[in-house]
């Protein structure tokens, strides 16, 4: 649809100009810097930063009701640059123009409803949003769309060249960060470090195929965390880890396309998310305080975090009810099927801080939760959601587990709706289901395999196994309705098939 049919109190605003007045804003001494280079942490204390709009109040000037309007309309254009993430151009990145910004297909993942059976058995009325279904198969793209847009605009700004972006990963990072400095080139070139055999071969085939440098470290994502600190600290290179704020802002677009799919009525919702390096928990929580702010949204919804037990700093963190006496600790984490969320010192722990502080205040009572669930809750509920029509990582899995154990302790009711976020696509870490049927899953995971669950393909064979079809080798006539015949008797009787004759 083209803008001159839209109506006319919508047509001035629905394709952005550049705006904004935006800055570095550092959570510790809470100094400002401009925002004409890269930076990861605040040049005077070293604490991780925030993106804020100093001239956000700006967006208060146009009612809430016309901002739920542009962005529907917006979903009616073709044109790329708004397609994706950046539908939400004023809340994301409104100083980036339109042709600066790089879309590959990321964000407006599907909301698809768990059908009766599943809701059933997780107790209440639920949704999965899909990420998994982003370019590179997670919710890290939007991310990197936002990261990735904003270095294109320091190039077309001839602010930098020759850039070489660099991340650790658990695995999504890495194939979000190496697809999208692909479609750069030359003008970006990427290297990813990852812990060594704690990548799924399916995720670590995504930058190798994408043409990143891939590095392979001995230790988990923390150990590689501290190196690219060290290489973005001495050397020029592109940070894109979650440290970089630039991934919180693309990853709030997660919160605007929720309060959009349901018709920006947020009371009595509840949204699940797994906490790994706790970017995508600080961007959810960014996301709806500022449609909250501008009166696109006027209530905000429960959030809950999810960690493992094997890998749950911050619900440690939250353990202790008096916020006096709280005091973070990185902890040594164990193996998880969760391998995206494995991470025992989360760089935006100070951001989560910070936010859930915000969010709780404005909302004027707790609406932000930690839950803390067992891997053998994790896997069981994946393979529970996927036996009922969904496409859930076990990350997806964690966070229905997750849903579970909040309702039973209260944190979010059966009068609740919640939306429970599928990080990835599910086959990225089918290895885990294979080890599972297997019975092979590794002890220090501590999932014992329910055979409910267990799956296997059977063979099928006619009585003359000698007479078989092959690639090359058809059979005749005769002999095809024989074996057809052979074949389709054996399956009807493991089907428990009546005869229509």
């Amino acid at each position: 649809m083209k803008p001159d049919n839209f109506p006319e109190d919508v047509r001035p605003f629905v394709i952005p100009k550049p705006s904004g007045d935006l800055c570095y804003r550092c959570l510790g001494c809470g100094e400002e810097f401009s925002i004409t280079e890269l930076l990861y942490v605040c040049p005077s204390c070293g604490e991780v930063l925030l993106i804020e709009d100093r001239d956000i109040d700006r967006l208060k000037a146009i009612p809430g009701t016309t901002w739920q309007k542009i962005f529907d309309y917006r979903r009616m254009l073709k044109i790329p640059a708004l397609k994706g993430i950046y539908r939400y151009h004023e809340f994301i990145g409104p100083n980036i123009p339109l042709d600066s910004i790089v879309y590959l297909g990321e964000g407006h993942t599907p909301i698809v409803e768990a059908n009766q059976r599943l809701q059933e058995r997780a107790g209440m009325r639920f949704f999965y949003k899909n990420d998994g279904q982003n370019p590179s198969a997670s919710f890290k793209d939007r991310g990197m769309a936002s990261a990735l847009s904003y270095i294109k605009y320091l190039i077309d700004q001839d602010l930098a060249s020759d850039i070489i972006a660099i991340c650790a990963s658990t695995g999504d990072t890495s194939a979000a960060a190496a697809l999208y400095a692909s479609y750069l080139q030359p003008h970006i070139k990427s290297a990813v470090l990852l812990p060594h055999g704690k990548v799924t071969p399916q995720q670590l085939s995504q930058p190798l195929g994408s043409g990143a440098r891939v590095f392979e470290i001995p230790g988990v994502f923390d150990d590689c965390m501290k190196i690219v600190e060290k290489l973005s600290e001495e050397y020029n290179v592109a940070l894109l880890n979650s440290k970089n704020a630039w991934r919180i802002l693309g990853q709030e677009s997660y919160s605007y396309e929720v309060a959009q799919d349901f018709e920006y009525e947020m009371k009595d919702k509840a949204v699940i998310v797994p906490i790994g390096n706790a970017g995508n928990i600080s961007a959810v929580m960014s996301g709806f305080i500022k449609f909250f702010n501008a009166g696109i949204i006027d209530a905000l919804p429960k959030i809950v975090g999810v960690q493992s037990e094997h890998a749950d700093p911050v619900f440690q963190y939250y353990l202790e009810s008096d916020p006096a006496k709280r005091q973070f600790k990185p902890v040594t984490v164990k193996e998880s099927v969760a391998q995206a969320a494995m991470i025992g010192n989360p760089v935006s722990m100070p951001r989560v801080i910070a936010l859930t502080n915000r969010y709780n205040a404005l909302a004027g009572e707790q609406r932000v939760f930690v839950t803390q669930v067992t891997e053998q809750s994790i896997m069981d509920w994946q393979l529970e959601a996927n036996r009922n029509g969904h496409i859930a990582c076990t990350q997806g899995g964690e966070c229905l587990a997750g849903l579970v154990e909040a309702l039973a302790q209260g944190v979010v009711t059966k009068d609740d709706t919640a939306i429970v976020d599928a990080t990835a696509h599910a086959m990225k870490f089918s290895g885990f289901q294979e080890l599972y049927f297997d019975k092979k899953i590794p002890t220090a995971f501590n999932i014992q395999s329910n055979p409910d669950f267990i799956n296997y393909p059977k063979l099928v064979m006619p009585e003359d196994t000698s007479n078989v079809p092959g690639q090359g080798t058809p059979l005749g006539e005769d002999d095809f309705k024989r074996f057809a015949g052979d074949v389709s008797k054996t399956i009807a009787k493991e089907l428990n098939l009546k005869t229509s004759l």
